[in-house]
């Protein structure tokens, strides 16, 4: 068995695409998945199933909360060590100048082929910082991720990849859960 995080875009957001917790936590179940956690309504979810490549895992959830809710929604997974590479990665911490708050992490469904940063850099306003990564771009955004241009639909339409976007609380705690998972 293995630990996984699935991380679903656009569901309890702006009352679309509503699915509570506990339904969600069924509909993982009744594919066999155990260990079955979820962690704030956004659609974070960590489990243990056997060993599977990541793509087949997003289409088979996929296709379980399409036939379970009647919407789809991009489903990202990733093992619990692809999970810690991209949180050991991020350039922004331990930088004394930066505020934790104002982290996030955009997951990338695939690597971008061309990344255009001359592009990109000319949408970041003051003291907003990014990285891209062959997995994630990391973000840092003093003003507030509400209120900066670099948000999920910037960095899909830019890079042409599925993506979706947490704070790095969350983040950090889906890598808590996994790891506890795998003890």
């Amino acid at each position: 068995m293995k630990t996984y995080v699935a991380i679903l875009r656009g569901i309890n957001v702006s009352g679309k695409n509503k699915i509570k917790m506990d339904a969600l936590k069924s509909s993982f179940s009744s594919l066999g998945f155990e260990q079955v956690q979820t962690y704030i309504q956004s659609g974070n979810v960590v489990f243990k199933y056997q060993e599977m490549s990541s793509e087949d895992l997003a289409e088979l959830i996929n296709k379980q909360i399409l036939d379970d809710f009647g919407f789809d929604v991009p489903v990202l997974v990733l093992d619990s060590v692809q999970l810690e590479t991209i949180v050991k990665n991020n350039p922004f911490v331990g930088d004394e100048s930066k505020e934790v708050q104002f982290l996030h992490v955009t997951f990338l469904k695939e690597t971008p082929k061309n990344v255009n940063n001359e592009k990109i850099n000319s949408y970041v306003k003051a003291e907003e910082e990014f990285e891209v990564s062959e997995c994630a771009v990391y973000l840092y955004c003093p003003h507030g991720y509400g209120k900066t241009k670099l948000n999920n639909n910037f960095f899909e339409s830019q890079l042409k990849v599925t993506a979706t976007t947490r704070n790095w609380k969350t983040t950090l705690k889906l890598l808590e859960m996994a790891n506890k998972t795998e003890v």
